[in-house]
């Protein structure tokens, strides 16, 4: 089980407490790893990377609670300023976080890059996060995320489908 250095740094620097949970690397899709490990999607949160296409070169990672969909055309498109906006690529992600999707997580990323966290994240017990691997995931206390430097909660910035 392998955990992203920048992950273990960022946590350890916030005196967060935390557990790595071992997941295969086939797993790592949240919905899988959920049911494949018996968790909830609703105590799990994906960190996606949205990127502008017009202007083009605004990049932020969003926090959003797996049972919930991440509101790009409208939420985080208005917080951003932007008229344009899509899922970062595959490439994009990983060359931005250093991490493979499936595995992307808000600690270890740049202080610079924005991190829009949906309010509905710090309300649950516990989340589970990527690790910045495919083979762990980290569960947390959320409100660990909300210390992050560049965090910042956004009502409605996901919404139930």
């Amino acid at each position: 089980m392998e955990v992203h250095p920048a992950v273990v740094e960022a946590l350890e620097r916030l005196g967060a407490d935390y557990e790595i949970l071992p997941c295969d690397p086939r797993l790592a899709d949240t919905a899988r790893f959920c049911e494949a490990y018996g968790f909830a999607l609703e105590d799990s949160a994906n960190t996606i990377l949205v990127a502008s296409k017009r202007p083009p070169g605004r990049l932020a990672a969003c926090v959003v609670l797996a049972s919930t969909r991440l509101d790009v055309n409208h939420t985080v498109k208005a917080h951003l300023g932007v008229r344009r906006l899509s899922f970062a690529s595959p490439e994009t992600t990983l060359e931005v976080t250093g991490m493979e999707i499936g595995g992307v997580t808000p600690f270890g990323l740049s202080d610079e890059l924005p991190l829009l966290i949906d309010a509905r994240v710090p309300t649950r017990e516990s989340v589970i996060v990527g690790a910045g691997t495919r083979t762990a995931k980290i569960r947390c206390h959320p409100q660990v995320l909300t210390r992050l430097p560049s965090a910042e909660l956004v009502e409605g910035l996901a919404y139930v489908p």
